[in-house]
């Protein structure tokens, strides 16, 4: 795709102008009004409010609760490319949460027969008994984070969130980056 060549001038510009004509744009940057920054602060506050619940009880990290949670809808065991893949999570992360779960007896690795290469990842019985623990604890921490939210109010925020990733994307040159 050809580009053209930005002056200083076009750049300067470019921080007051936009396609968001209702957001107040400013010359001047301010990381506390910063979207991505702000995305930030709230996914850490939602963490943190989870994680108060799997950490105390369990000493659990939020990567094997994610991996928890993600096995636990599987239907058969999962790979774990596959674990990268549905929890956005990096494979490194990925890879060390799976040995320490593994160690803690809250899953079990069994050899791929389909790939004598992977390995299929389940939750063992224990893995199970200590999420069905949390879920409902949880769940609870979902209700009062979102209470004095009408329903509207959430499928609204959810479908910004929707829109947001949409336009990180341009389909004829892939994902931001």
């Amino acid at each position: 795709m050809k580009r053209s060549r930005e002056t200083d001038a076009d750049k300067e510009g470019s921080l007051t102008k936009g396609p968001c004509k209702d957001h107040q744009q400013s010359s001047e940057f301010d990381l506390e009004s910063f979207f991505p920054y702000q995305v930030r602060v709230f996914y850490a506050d939602v963490t943190r409010a989870l994680a108060a619940i799997y950490q105390r009880d369990y000493g659990m990290m939020p990567a094997e609760w994610r991996i928890m949670a993600i096995l636990s809808s599987a239907t058969t065991g999962l790979q774990a490319t596959e674990i990268v893949t549905r929890s956005s999570m990096d494979k490194v992360v990925v890879s060390r949460a799976v040995k320490r779960m593994e160690e803690r007896g809250f899953l079990t690795r069994e050899t791929n027969a389909a790939d004598g290469r992977s390995f299929l990842l389940e939750l063992s019985f224990s893995g199970r008994e200590v999420f069905q623990d949390l879920a409902p604890k949880l769940k609870a921490v979902e209700r009062q984070m979102l209470a004095g939210l009408t329903d509207q109010d959430i499928a609204d925020f959810l479908r910004v969130i929707d829109r947001i990733k949409s336009n990180l994307s341009d389909p004829s040159e892939g994902p931001i980056a």
